[in-house]
């Protein structure tokens, strides 16, 4: 990977962008989905990320959304390693690059034991998985990969995966996590690497404590925010601090403040990120009400 990639990225994200909406019932039309990015750009966004599950192809889905689209960059956040080999993974990522250059950058995670054993995989160790993932998409194939520079960025809420993103990637894709650790992550990385982070949206207090509960319920992820600062209390009450912390919630102003929060501890770019799970329509609504506080001049 090269810091140039790095440097596009930069220049081409912008300071914040949002993921489209995500729902878990019927999958949008791709007619929709054009029209969203095209509402979000209008909003005042410069870049657009889309999710993966197993049997939903981000990369299909980033190719439809580029070619309906002249300017907008557009992300992965994830694209999930267990769906496509490793050099697919980067042939097909290279090739969206040299069709759309500095257009694109490629989220990457490990995702879940239940989708590795859906594509009847082991699970194993999370870091050696992406330690040997990121290793093998750089391994040559015949014919070769399109020689085209893009971003490539690694799911990381923890120590151990944000140092290995740091060797073998481009970046970082931190969510759901507080500006202490976009702090942490800024001084890990150091400043020539991309830092994006996940920032976790909602209309209110309580929609807010909704989607951290069911959060705090991984251990993975509750052993991250004790380690954090944040107390047992915080985190069998879901407390108003932990809340507040974790997901930008209320007005436009302070869902924006927020985002900002994020930048000023060294994020390079923060993204919105609706409900999962929630309604399309209503997601949609959120993000572009909040336009106008966010890109004000």
């Amino acid at each position: 990977m090269a810091d140039s990639a790095v440097g596009a990225a930069r220049e081409a994200l912008g300071p914040v962008g949002a993921c489209l909406p995500v729902s878990f019932t019927s999958p949008p039309h791709v007619r929709l989905l054009r029209e969203a990015a095209g509402r979000l750009q209008r909003a005042g966004y410069r870049a657009v990320w889309t999710n993966e599950v197993i049997g939903k192809d981000a990369l299909v889905q980033l190719a439809v959304l580029l070619s309906g689209s002249e300017r907008t960059v557009f992300g992965t956040c994830i694209a999930n390693i267990w769906a496509r080999p490793a050099q697919t993974m980067h042939a097909a990522a290279a090739q969206l690059a040299q069709a759309y250059p500095d257009r694109i950058v490629l989220g990457l995670g490990v995702g879940y034991p239940e989708q590795a054993a859906s594509v009847g995989q082991k699970w194993g160790s999370p870091l050696a998985t992406m330690r040997e993932y990121l290793g093998r998409m750089n391994s040559p194939t015949w014919p070769p990969a399109p020689d085209a520079a893009y971003a490539r960025i690694v799911a990381a809420n923890g120590p151990e995966m944000l140092a290995l993103a740091g060797d073998l990637a481009d970046g970082v894709f931190p969510a759901g996590l507080p500006t202490e650790f976009t702090a942490r992550a800024r001084r890990a990385l150091g400043p020539d690497k991309l830092l994006v982070v996940g920032l976790s949206v909602a209309r209110d207090i309580q929609g807010a404590r909704d989607a951290v509960s069911v959060r705090v319920g991984v251990p993975s992820y509750a052993a991250r925010l004790a380690e954090l600062g944040y107390s047992a209390r915080d985190l069998d009450e879901v407390s108003d601090r932990l809340v507040k912390a974790l997901v930008a919630q209320g007005d436009p102003a302070g869902i924006a403040a927020n985002a900002r929060e994020h930048l000023a501890a060294g994020a390079d770019h923060v993204t919105l990120l609706p409900p999962i799970g929630g309604e399309f329509t209503e997601g949609m609504a959120h993000l572009e009400e909040l336009g106008p506080a966010l890109f004000e001049a």
